[in-house]
C-alpha cells in the first residue's frame, strides 16, 4: 500500500516527520507537496493531489493530508470520487471511521494535534481493518450513488 501525504505551509513539518516516521518503519510514502515551505501556497492543491491518487486507486492507497483545521484539506479531498477523508480528532474516532466507513484519506489539523497524537492516529488509521459488515457496505454503496460522474 502506497501512503500519499499533501500539506500546505501550516502542515509542512508535520507531515515531513509523519512522512518520515512512515518511512522508518518500512512504508511506501509519495510526498505530493509541498515540498518547500511557502506561505503563499493553497491546501486545495496538495489534497486535490492525494485526493487524486487515492481516487485512482483506493485499493491500494491512503492519503494523509494536512492543513492548519484539517478542514479545508479534507473538504478537498472528499471532491475525488471514492474518496472517503475525514478529520482525525483521537484515535478512536479514527478506528471507528476506518471500521465503519472505510476511511481512506485521514486529515489533520496542524495547528490542532500534536506530532505524538497525529503519529498515534496515523498508526491507526493504517492499521484498523473496515468492518466490511452488510450495513457499512449498504451505506458506503448509498454514498457512492452520491458521488457526481458516477
Amino acid at each position: 500500500m502506497v501512503i500519499y501525504f499533501g500539506a500546505d505551509h501550516r502542515g509542512f513539518d508535520l507531515k515531513g516527520k509523519l512522512a518520515k516516521n512512515l518511512q522508518d518503519q518500512g512504508y511506501e510514502v509519495v510526498d505530493l507537496g509541498d515540498k518547500e515551505r511557502n506561505e503563499d501556497d493553497d491546501y486545495v492543491d496538495f489534497a486535490a493531489a492525494v485526493g487524486a491518487k487515492v481516487s485512482a486507486d483506493p485499493d491500494n492507497g491512503r492519503g494523509v493530508v494536512i492543513c492548519g483545521s484539517g478542514a479545508g484539506a479534507a473538504i478537498t479531498a472528499n471532491k475525488f470520487r471514492r474518496v472517503r477523508a475525514a478529520i482525525g480528532i483521537s484515535n478512536d474516532q479514527v478506528y471507528d471511521a476506518r471500521q465503519h466507513d472505510d476511511l481512506n484519506v485521514l486529515a489533520l489539523a496542524a495547528d490542532f494535534v500534536s506530532e505524538e497524537a497525529a503519529r498515534e492516529m496515523v498508526r491507526v488509521f493504517l492499521t484498523a481493518p473496515w468492518n466490511g459488515g452488510e450495513r457499512y457496505r449498504r451505506r458506503l454503496e448509498k454514498i457512492g450513488e452520491l458521488e457526481i460522474g458516477n
